[in-house]
């Protein structure tokens, strides 16, 4: 018999580790999971405001502006906000890598390097170690806000939360007793699931849905020049659209082309960060144009940029993003690690939620524009991503869609967590799905709150918005 060597890591069995999921549930029952915390000192606004302070000033009223839209929009865009709320709450302590804004928008169509069509998580700007059950409640409150958005009662919103619980609980109890390399590789086709949402809804929306299914695939760098360049003096240039779409040229007059310089330069440091044979592919590329592009809701102020670079001539081009990654807003709240680049946190949290990522993941610091230090991942622009119409789908298609987002949530904990012990965790029966029943019903209401008072401080002045973008 052999026995470990001296500093090796102990291997827990599966009785150990199923033995710690419930000794969790007897330290944080189920039941509480369904508790939205003590609100008595809450200050949404200002929690918002303060993230104001480093972001382009320009860009944020366009920020608020989109955030104000509907209540769903505001929830999009309040990570912080139920960050903190969450920490007011008890955790099962069952750690894996969080999304950490886990809502139903950030999950996604994309092109695996082996070229199929998959469904997953596509955003990972907060992601960061934490309790489980904070990314399911960030996705089951958001099924329920955007169900009442759609005209649902809440009652039906419920059923939504309560459905994707249930898909969660049993795709880790799946996985707890599949072999760790099996449960490591699941992954969800759209085909499998996601066209199911069609056959639930009106004929005219079912047909969009399957075309936004279809039409992922002409979402790559080919036809993002279309829509993002013109050709000035013989040269592709991205179009100048203030203030979503921005030149460098535009930004920074005589200064842009001493920019461009320091860019090769930065662009050789997300390189090195690539695995070797996809810095071979990146290096049969070279950089043309440099615009900053606005993108998302909750992301609005902080520096984006595109990257326009040419392959064998014109026609072969790649768009690539440089997106500013900042502290993630989970981690004033949680016990975890540093990290000298938050684009590093952003890139190997993705890579390790993902059952696939892009071959063109990156990261580097540095000066931005405005000179102070930035943090950046690189990521493709588009590669056949597609999102859907949240706001076309009923009671059916949601529960549907919900459900297929909290399966590839379960993969992405699976991978990182141990699947053994949170299945063990929630047990078989359904009080964890009435538990995030109930907390999803309830935030859903604290989240119409706060968008109220967000609205009335942009009436009163408090807060700067501007509506129209």
């Amino acid at each position: 018999m052999t026995t470990p060597s001296a500093g090796a890591r102990p291997h827990p069995s599966v009785a150990d580790r199923a033995e710690s999921g419930r000794q969790a549930a007897a330290r944080v029952p189920l039941d509480g999971l369904g508790e939205v915390g003590d609100g008595a000192d809450r200050d949404p606004v200002g929690l918002l405001l303060g993230q104001a302070a480093d972001r382009v000033p320009e860009l944020v009223p366009i920020r608020h502006g989109r955030m104000a839209r509907t209540p769903f929009t505001f929830y999009r865009g309040a990570a912080l906000v139920m960050a903190d709320d969450l920490s007011r709450t008890p955790n099962s302590g069952l750690q894996v890598q969080l999304c950490g804004d886990a809502h139903l928008s950030n999950f996604g169509l994309y092109a695996t390097p082996e070229r199929q069509l998959t469904f997953d998580v596509n955003d990972f700007d907060e992601t960061y170690p934490g309790p489980f059950e904070w990314d399911v409640k960030r996705l089951a409150a958001s099924l329920v806000v955007a169900a009442v958005a759609n005209g649902a009662t809440p009652k039906a919103g419920k059923e939504i939360a309560r459905a994707c619980a249930q898909e969660y609980r049993e795709t880790m109890a799946a996985l707890a007793g599949m072999g760790t390399l099996t449960a490591w590789y699941s992954h969800a086709m759209p085909t499998e699931g996601l066209e199911q949402v069609g056959a639930l809804l009106d004929r005219t929306t079912a047909k969009t849905v399957r075309r936004t299914i279809r039409k992922a695939w002409g979402r790559d760098s080919l036809q993002a020049l279309g829509k993002l360049t013109v050709v000035e003096d013989g040269q592709l240039r991205f179009v100048d659209q203030p203030p979503l779409i921005v030149p460098i040229e535009s930004l920074l007059g005589d200064s842009a082309a001493g920019f461009y310089d320091e860019l090769r330069v930065r662009y050789g440091d997300f390189r090195s960060t690539m695995a070797p044979h996809h810095q071979v592919l990146l290096d049969r590329f070279h950089i043309v144009a440099m615009a900053r592009k606005v993108v998302g809701v909750g992301s609005v102020g902080t520096q984006a940029w595109v990257l326009l670079l040419e392959g064998k001539d014109s026609g072969d081009p790649l768009i690539l993003q440089a997106k500013e990654a900042q502290r993630s807003v989970l981690a004033a709240y949680l016990e975890g690690p540093e990290y000298e680049n938050e684009g590093e946190r952003v890139v190997l949290g993705q890579r390790l939620i993902q059952a696939v990522s892009d071959v063109f993941l990156g990261w580097n610091g540095g000066a931005g524009v405005d000179g102070k230090h930035r943090d950046f991942y690189l990521r493709q622009l588009r590669d056949a991503k597609g999102s859907f119409a949240i706001e076309l789908f009923d009671t059916p298609a949601l529960t549907v869609y919900g459900r297929m987002c909290a399966r590839v949530l379960a993969f992405g904990h699976g991978r990182s967590g141990d699947a053994v012990a949170i299945s063990a965790y929630l047990g078989e029966t359904d009080m964890f799905d009435k538990a995030i029943r109930r907390f999803a019903s309830r935030y859903c209401k604290v989240n119409a709150a706060d968008h109220a008072e967000f609205v009335a401080a942009i009436e009163r002045g408090t807060v700067t918005a501007i509506a129209e973008y």
